[in-house]
């Protein structure tokens, strides 16, 4: 018998409560469960604390790529308007970047079944 908890998923429930907003009370309500497959998404407390290396990296990547694109683009590099361009990009990316990490750190510990599997079986 395959226990419950580590039994493949179905990547079909809304992770997230709200669909995406700049509302930052709104950003990080998650569902508990799976509203397909009655997943716990939070398996022990703290759980989405991982998230933030996720997080982490992304933003590392996102100020490479501004910093690459900036010195592709000009000549000569001016660092203020490379600090500011980077904190309104990364401010307006906040609430994609929250969600992505924390779907990606709960993809890192749950398998998932893929649609024509579940199909098969």
């Amino acid at each position: 018998m395959v226990c419950p908890e580590l039994r493949t998923r179905c990547h079909e429930g809304k992770l997230f409560k709200s669909g995406f907003s700049y509302r930052f009370s709104k950003i990080t309500e998650m569902h508990t469960h799976c509203t397909h497959c009655k997943l716990k998404f939070e398996k022990e407390p703290g759980f989405f604390y991982g998230a933030m290396y996720v997080s982490y990296g992304l933003t590392v990547a996102l100020w490479v790529a501004v910093g690459v694109a900036f010195y592709v683009l000009s000549e000569k590099i001016n660092p203020w308007l490379f600090m500011i361009f980077g904190i309104v990009l990364l401010l307006a990316l906040l609430p994609g970047i929250f969600r992505i990490s924390r779907a990606i750190w709960l993809t890192m510990f749950i398998p998932f079944e893929d649609k024509d599997e579940r199909k098969a079986h």
